[in-house]
């Protein structure tokens, strides 16, 4: 009993940091040329510019045309904001 809930254990502690560790969100692409992470403003500023570009393909109206004017930029504010 007790292999089995360590057993248990030690997988919902890998699967957490797998989960935790996702390759394609921006905070994971934040890394400067020289293989360190960014900081301070540069972080910052690129964070914004990588999630509005993952919002910008998605930009689109139910009948398939590009969203324009006030929808595009309701819609890019609710996809920058649930991108955090």
């Amino acid at each position: 009993m007790t292999r089995l809930m360590l057993a248990l254990l030690l997988t919902a502690f890998a699967i957490g940091s797998a989960a935790a560790q996702a390759p394609g969100t921006c905070e994971n692409k934040a890394i400067g040329k020289d293989g360190r992470e960014l900081a301070g403003a540069a972080r910052t500023a690129f964070l914004t510019k990588c999630k509005r570009e993952a919002c910008a393909p998605k930009a689109v109206g139910s009948d398939g045309k590009p969203l324009k004017g006030a929808a595009k930029n309701s819609f890019m504010a609710k996809c920058v904001k649930e991108q955090a």
